[in-house]
């Protein structure tokens, strides 16, 4: 595959598809604000009106956007990736020649299978496949993606995968890589609370929190959260790598899960809590760090 689609250009897909674009791969975008493409259009990406447009213009097309709804719109609506595979009369020599779509937003694992069976009946092929890593794993290419889908579709995409990110697993059928990432999310969610917590309680201490993270950082205490969110807390920094409003998201579908399987998450729930205070308090577009300032507030110490 050489004419690659790629729908939303956000923190972490624009990264994303700069990366495919300088493995020598074309480009063919859409995103709702073309200023966000900008240095994208100007490194050849090709801009393109709709999803559809993107669509027909692909063998493989990617979509990266904000909540479910953004992904029914650009995949299932009337000028949606779908309606463009279907003109673009793909998918008639088998799976080999079949155009595939991969959806890398964080969404729901029933419209995941909705999706593929609908993307089946027309002869395409289809991969729910979201990320985690934040800003920094999709620039540097070192991304974990988790893949639900068809095992020809993954894969002809694997070595489109292995640019974006360092660890790539099929873990299942259609819905299998978003039912991960709920996984994903709610380990990510006791992190912060214990790094937040954490780092309030050196704060108080009168412990430098730098000096702190780079020892408990080397230890049991060791996290994601700890070592890439926790220096900037310490330096104030509550700029988005993962925006609030997005993990709220999240945490609403990993608790929609669990409900429906019949599973008790308290602290899940604590969490979502927690972060619905912060979206409270105007913090929707702020990194999932900005917590912090949550707690103090709670403390008194803001």
């Amino acid at each position: 595959m050489k004419q690659i689609g790629w729908i939303g250009t956000g923190i972490m897909g624009g990264s994303m598809c700069r990366n495919l674009q300088q493995a020598g791969y074309g480009i063919s975008l859409y995103t709702r604000s073309r200023k966000k493409a900008e240095e994208l259009l100007a490194a050849g990406a090709r801009w393109c009106e709709t999803p559809r447009e993107v669509a027909q213009r692909s063998e493989c097309v990617f979509s990266i956007v904000g909540y479910p709804a953004d992904v029914e719109e650009v995949i299932l609506g009337e000028e949606g990736v779908l309606a463009g595979f279907a003109e673009g009369g793909h998918g008639a020599e088998g799976d080999s020649a079949a155009p595939i779509l991969v959806d890398m937003t964080t969404s729901q694992p029933a419209l995941a299978e909705r999706i593929a069976a609908r993307a089946a009946e027309q002869g395409v092929l289809a991969l729910d496949a979201p990320v985690s890593g934040g800003d920094v794993g999709a620039r540097e290419g070192t991304l974990a993606i988790m893949v639900g889908g068809d095992q020809t579709a993954y894969d002809r995409v694997l070595p489109l995968f292995e640019i974006m990110g360092r660890t790539i697993r099929r873990m299942g059928p259609a819905g299998a890589g978003q039912h991960t990432k709920m996984v994903n999310q709610t380990l990510v969610a006791a992190g912060m609370v214990g790094t937040v917590e954490a780092l309030l309680y050196a704060l108080r201490a009168g412990l430098d929190p730098e000096e702190v993270i780079s020892v408990v950082g080397q230890g049991a205490a060791a996290s994601w959260a700890i070592n890439n969110l926790g220096p900037r807390i310490a330096r104030n920094d509550m700029e988005p790598g993962f925006m609030i409003r997005h993990f709220v998201k999240d945490l609403g579908i990993a608790l929609e899960e669990a409900k429906r399987m019949g599973i008790s998450l308290p602290g899940l729930a604590l969490t979502a809590q927690f972060y619905h205070a912060a979206i409270a308090e105007g913090l929707q577009d702020k990194g999932t760090q900005a917590l912090y300032r949550v707690y103090q507030r709670l403390n008194g110490l803001d």
